[in-house]
C-alpha cells in the first residue's frame, strides 16, 4: 500500500497506529478485576509529565494496522474490549467500534476527552488532564470520571471536574504510581469526607501483570 493510501486509511479509521494489544485483567476504575482485551493506539499530544506510556505519544513509531485485523484478534479473547492509548480519540473510532459491536462485544474507552467523541461505546472512562481539558461532550457522555492525583492540588481539580459530568457518572481518584505512598493518605482522607468518590488503584501493577 502506498504511503498516501495508508495516510488516507488512517484518517478514515480503517487503519490505526497500533502500539500493542493484549489480554489481561482491567486494573483500574469501575471495572477493576474483570478480564479484558486491551487495544493500545499510538498518538497523543496531551503530554502528561507523569505518563507511564510516553512511548505511545508518537504515532509514527507504531505501525498502521488494518482495523479489521485488530478486531479479528480482539474477538478471539474476550467479550470486553478496552481501547486506550495514547489518546485514542486522536483518530476516528467509528470503524473500529462498529466492527467490534458487530461481533457483539462490550467496548470501553479510556480517554482524556480532549478530542471529539467518535465511536459507539458501552463504557467511557474520562480521565481529564489540566494541560488539555475535555470537550463538553466528553463530560456529558462519561460513565466514569477518573482523576489522577499527583499532588494535593489535584483534589481541588477533581472536585471541580465532578461538577461537569452527568449525575450518574461514577467518581474515582487514583494516585499517580510514582508518588502513591505520599498521595494515598490524602486520597483516603478526601474520600472519607466526600463519600461520593471512590479510590482507584493500579492493581495490575501490584499484581505484576500487564
Amino acid at each position: 500500500m502506498l504511503e498516501k493510501e495508508i495516510k488516507t486509511a488512517v484518517d478514515r479509521g480503517d487503519m490505526l497506529p497500533l502500539m500493542e494489544e493484549f489480554y489481561t485483567i482491567q486494573g483500574e476504575g469501575y471495572h477493576t478485576g474483570r478480564a479484558a482485551y486491551f487495544i493500545r493506539v499510538g498518538g497523543c499530544d496531551v503530554g502528561c509529565h507523569w505518563c507511564d506510556v510516553k512511548e505511545s505519544w508518537d504515532p509514527a513509531k507504531h505501525p498502521p494496522t488494518e482495523t479489521s485485523k485488530i478486531v479479528e484478534n480482539a474477538a478471539k479473547y474476550s467479550k470486553t474490549i478496552v481501547v486506550t492509548g495514547g489518546e485514542p480519540l486522536t483518530w476516528d473510532m467509528n470503524p473500529l467500534t462498529s466492527q467490534l459491536k458487530a461481533k457483539d462485544l462490550q467496548v470501553h474507552i479510556e480517554t482524556s476527552g480532549a478530542y471529539p467523541l467518535t465511536g459507539t461505546w458501552d463504557w467511557i472512562c474520562l480521565s481529564p488532564k489540566k494541560v488539555k481539558m475535555p470537550l463538553p461532550e466528553a463530560y456529558e457522555a462519561a460513565h466514569e470520571l477518573k482523576v489522577i492525583v499527583y499532588n494535593r492540588h489535584d483534589l481541588a481539580f477533581a472536585k471541580a471536574e465532578s461538577q461537569k459530568v452527568n449525575p450518574d457518572c461514577k467518581l474515582f481518584l487514583q494516585p499517580e504510581w510514582s508518588v502513591r505512598e505520599k498521595i494515598i493518605p490524602l486520597i483516603t482522607d478526601f474520600v472519607m469526607q466526600n463519600p461520593e468518590w471512590q479510590v482507584s488503584l493500579q492493581t495490575h501493577k501490584y499484581l505484576n501483570i500487564p
